[in-house]
């Protein structure tokens, strides 16, 4: 495979096509997710773009096994920095161990 990294234009972005992105790809394909929590996952703006980046990433970079795209970015010498999730908001953490709580309470009394 040739040394090179990969884009999608969408729009007037372009996206890397990273290991992390390969794998909300595989996760699209293989499990049931709508194009609008796919391009929420991408951080695209709205399902038609999901859309558009879907046909235009190679297939064979689709039914690629994550772990061998891993490898060809770092044979590469690409820098990859693995992402994150975002963290819950702590006023939705808190808020439903607070309901739980007063629930308890009130079960309680």
């Amino acid at each position: 495979m040739e040394c090179k990294r990969y884009f999608v234009k969408v729009g007037d972005r372009e996206i890397e096509l990273t290991p992390d992105v390969v794998e909300v790809l595989h996760e699209y394909i293989h499990r049931p997710m709508s194009l609008e929590e796919l391009a929420s996952k991408l951080g695209l703006e709205t399902w038609e773009e999901a859309y558009i980046f879907i046909k235009r990433v190679p297939a064979w970079i689709m039914w690629m096994p994550v772990s061998l795209w891993k490898y060809h970015y770092k044979r590469c010498g690409f820098e990859y920095i693995p992402q994150t999730p975002p963290q819950q908001p702590q006023e939705e953490a808190g808020g439903e161990a607070g309901a739980a709580e007063a629930a308890a309470g009130e079960a309680g009394a």
